[in-house]
């Protein structure tokens, strides 16, 4: 078992759907009343929001300007991207070589890269490894792929946990891998940032790009899911 701030600890094992744990902060049917915020923000939070208004105040910040640039990444870049990256990996062979050899140059040839972007590492999951991602220390995300990370990611439960016991983690989050899967745990940096290649599900040989992109998740792309088939209707 390796130990490297690229390549983490890893132990073996899950499968399943996907189901944000509740220590992640955020609802779920199971726990509705769970919040994704606290009664009263955090030290960074306040002194986030009171340095926002004193740029603000003195004009040298537009307050819908930033509110633009968080609709961005929340909405309009968001995943998408990343499961575009993904679906054109699946669906041509060529790609998808040129992407976990560089996956720099391959992101670009989609028109994505930039800020928070600009040294990326794609891991491939198969039948007997799978890959998650974790930044230990801060939050560090790729956003031109994925958008803003989620409250999660950011947590000081899953920045610890996935690295001393990831398979406890994915089990919450509702994977359960079996004991012949090798699980790596890749740690991002502020210079390095991993995006997961999810497997393919079975079952989608006649889809196409854009449907297969349908189906990829962000919390696939950063390991904790793995991607499932719609079920066709009846």
């Amino acid at each position: 078992m390796n130990t490297t701030r690229r390549d983490l600890p890893a132990t073996a094992p899950a499968a399943g759907a996907s189901v944000t744990p509740e220590w992640a902060g955020t609802r779920s049917a199971e726990h509705p009343h769970v919040h994704d915020h606290q009664a009263t923000p955090s030290d960074p939070a306040l002194r986030v929001k009171a340095l926002e208004s004193l740029l603000v105040e003195k004009g040298l910040v537009d307050r819908a300007a930033l509110d633009e640039l968080i609709d961005t990444y929340e909405h309009k870049v968001g995943p998408r991207n990343g499961a575009r990256v993904v679906a054109r990996a699946w669906s041509d062979v060529g790609y998808k070589q040129r992407l976990l050899a560089n996956a720099d140059v391959a992101i670009a040839e989609l028109g994505y890269g930039g800020m928070q972007g600009e040294h990326m590492v794609v891991v491939e999951n198969t039948a007997t490894i799978h890959n998650v991602v974790v930044c230990t220390l801060c939050s560090c995300y790729p956003w031109p792929v994925l958008g803003l990370p989620p409250v999660w990611y950011k947590s000081a439960p899953y920045r610890s946990r996935s690295v001393v016991d990831p398979r406890s983690v994915l089990r919450e989050f509702g994977l359960d891998l079996g004991e012949h899967v090798e699980v790596r745990v890749w740690d991002s940096t502020a210079e390095l940032r991993y995006l997961v290649l999810p497997e393919r599900p079975p079952n989608t040989g006649t889809l196409s790009e854009a449907e297969l992109a349908s189906l990829v998740t962000r919390d696939s792309m950063i390991g904790v899911a793995k991607v499932e088939a719609k079920a066709s209707p009846a």
